[in-house]
């Protein structure tokens, strides 16, 4: 019995609808997320000044939020490797239709960072949204690591809370969600662009061929993701369910 649940985990339902839906929500995150940066720093502000970062902030949160109401009931809405790989873990999704969703995440990714560039060649000023390490930290990868780290252990957590557990109120998810983008993109754009995700950075670094500090932008939202989502699931999920059961 153990190998057969084993067998079916590692296949999953596979749901080709759903990886679509994955692809059209991270190719909206990944178009109006950046494009945001560059009408806001670019072509308006023409610095990174506190009501840029307001909007970068805002539009990156509004966005996540929409997608999720969307395509929640879809695919979930993971948007986001880092979001994913946890979900894997604790199995809320087959290997294979999580391994689909990383695909094509990225896919999404590539093709908003693709369609941002026709829109706005203004956009090369900051890369299309490409996330490296800044100044406010000293241009520190490690520093940078944690700070990606610690942003995305808290979306991570949020999403477990509000997405998965049975208890969360209803129809709050995407608003939730929404709010802990907008949050850690206040503390985090000045910080480190507040990555929280492989496949939005993913886009940029492959139109720009910059990929010097990329590998920041997978270990450390992954390794936060990780974290925060297994940690949750585990210590207010699955406790429960199964002191219920009991």
């Amino acid at each position: 019995m153990f190998f057969y649940n084993g067998f079916l985990y590692l296949i999953g339902l596979v749901n080709p609808r759903a990886w679509l839906a994955e692809a059209i929500a991270t190719f909206a995150l990944v178009l109006f997320g950046p494009m945001s940066v560059t009408v806001s720093v670019v072509m308006l502000e023409h610095e990174l000044s506190l009501l840029s970062v307001l909007a970068i902030s805002f539009a990156h949160g509004a966005v996540i939020a929409i997608m999720v109401y969307v395509f929640g009931h879809i695919s979930g809405a993971h948007i986001n490797p880092a979001v994913t790989i946890p979900m894997m873990i604790t199995r809320r999704i087959g290997l294979a239709d999580g391994s689909a969703y990383i695909a094509f995440q990225i896919i999404g990714s590539i093709l908003g960072t693709l369609v941002h560039k026709a829109i706005l060649p203004q956009g090369a000023a900051i890369g299309w949204g490409l996330h490296k390490p800044r100044e406010a930290l000293g241009y520190d990868p490690v520093a940078t690591l944690l700070v990606e780290m610690v942003l995305t252990f808290f979306l991570v957590m949020t999403v477990f809370a509000v997405a998965v557990h049975k208890k969360a109120p209803a129809g709050w998810a995407g608003f939730t969600i929404g709010g802990i983008i907008f949050l850690n993109h206040i503390v985090g754009v000045p910080l480190t662009g507040a990555g929280m995700n492989p496949a939005r950075s993913f886009g940029p670094a492959l139109v720009t061929m910059d990929f010097a500090f990329h590998w920041i932008f997978w270990v450390g939202p992954i390794i936060g993701g990780i974290i925060g989502g297994v940690m949750y699931y585990y210590a207010f999920i699955y406790s429960r369910n199964k002191s219920s059961s009991d």
